[in-house]
């Protein structure tokens, strides 16, 4: 018995093991994530001298701005406010960094200290102090026993925990039966009222509780799509309606699909505004809001490319300042393919200067570092399988192996 408890105690106190692939794969995912939420920026300048990004990374520093009225981009958080107490923002459209500015006191931006003294067109939220959701608490929450997921709204731009939305117990945020989210955008109960014109338009922007097929899609009828969630219908860290994890950003070719039809679908039950003609055949200004009961909206995928682009329709989004939805690059998914592009011409960049590096060796260089690559790969072959899998490796093994790695190079020389 005691034994027994022995060794339970000490299997408590073995560290959990992964394989080499394991690790350089958790690796290569962690590192596409930061880059999908930093939007591929290396930090390395300051994007002050850009002016207002349609969307960028931002931080508040609260060491610098206690009140929380100033953000910072990520190559002035690096530089300027390390081991400062930082806020993460994530993304936030149509800003300019504040670093520096006269918001801070006399401290200058130590990359760009030339700055205006304030960015007039800047929006600051409750965010900026640390606070989210309609319960203004904290992300991460010290309090909460477990962190529950948030979801931003592509309005306001407010993160909020799912059960604080809006939603009655019989409501469900679309989602599949893994979890991943059906819809493209989230638009909050707080802003729903000033897009209630949605409401004019067919039921297949409105994200299904379903997933839906692309033949549905097609002739589902436009003034009741089955399965569909609108909010004239009976109805059943994510950004803009994309999962934190950015997981809902790869599109299968069903989905991309889906949405091409979709999107040709509404253009037969809308008709083409091609030549300035209103899609919905109605003055939208003189739509009053809907006062109906205040819900949440759920958008699915390829429903910006729906909206109505007519001169009085997009008046009406500047007046009511949403002509941000009409912008395919303010969107999210744009944000984060862009990313992914930056971030694939780095690892080509990565990989032909590797190449050129090696090309401009001579014959004997070329020969001793493959040949120290191969040495490498055999010691360290020599390690995996001399040693007992059931133990982790320490910093004490990967020292041993370039000691002997040193020593077979001395016997050589």
């Amino acid at each position: 018995m005691a034994a027994d408890g022995a060794d339970a105690a000490f299997d408590d106190e073995v560290e959990p093991t992964v394989t080499i692939s394991e690790y350089m794969d958790g690796i290569e995912a962690e590192e596409l994530e930061a880059d999908l939420v930093l939007g591929g920026d290396d930090g390395d300048e300051c994007t002050y001298g850009a002016g207002y990004l349609k969307r960028q990374a931002v931080f508040s520093c609260l060491t610098c701005v206690p009140d929380g009225a100033a953000g910072v981009c990520t190559a002035c958080c690096l530089a300027c406010h390390d081991g400062h107490e930082v806020v993460e923002l994530w993304t936030k459209r149509n800003f300019r960094c504040d670093c520096g500015n006269s918001k801070f006191g006399g401290h200058l931006c130590k990359l760009n200290p030339e700055k205006d003294p304030e960015n007039s067109a800047n929006s600051y939220n409750q965010n900026f102090k640390g606070a989210y959701c309609t319960c203004s608490r904290p992300y991460p929450d010290p309090e909460a026993k477990e962190q529950v997921e948030m979801i931003q709204c592509c309005i306001c731009e407010d993160w909020f925990h799912e059960d604080h939305i809006g939603l009655d117990s019989a409501e469900k945020i679309p989602c599949d039966e893994e979890g991943e989210a059906l819809y493209e955008d989230f638009i909050c109960h707080k802003c729903s009222p000033v897009c209630s014109f949605l409401k004019l338009y067919p039921d297949t922007i409105w994200a299904s509780s379903k997933q839906t097929s692309a033949s549905e899609a097609v002739t589902a009828d436009s003034n009741g799509m089955e399965g569909g969630y609108s909010g004239h219908a009976n109805t059943e860290k994510n950004e803009n309606g994309a999962r934190v994890d950015h997981q809902s950003a790869e599109n299968t070719s069903v989905e991309n699909n889906c949405t091409k039809d979709i999107a040709a679908s509404e253009k037969s039950n809308l008709g083409d505004n091609s030549a300035g003609n209103c899609k919905l055949g109605l003055d939208i200004n003189t739509k009053s809001d809907d006062s109906e009961k205040i819900m949440p909206f759920f958008l699915s995928k390829g429903w910006r490319e729906t909206l109505c682009r007519c001169g009085a329709c997009t008046n009406f989004y500047e007046q009511r300042g949403i002509a941000h939805l009409t912008d395919k690059e303010d969107s999210i998914e744009e944000y984060e393919k862009m990313a992914k592009e930056k971030r694939q011409k780095k690892l080509e960049q990565q990989e032909g200067a590797e190449a050129n590096f090696i090309n401009s060796l001579n014959h004997v260089q070329k020969i001793e570092i493959l040949s120290g690559i191969s040495d490498m790969k055999n010691e360290f072959q020599s390690f995996l399988e001399s040693r007992d899998p059931s133990k982790p490796v320490t910093s004490d093994d990967v020292q041993s192996i370039f000691k002997n790695l040193a020593k077979k190079k001395q016997r050589l020389s």
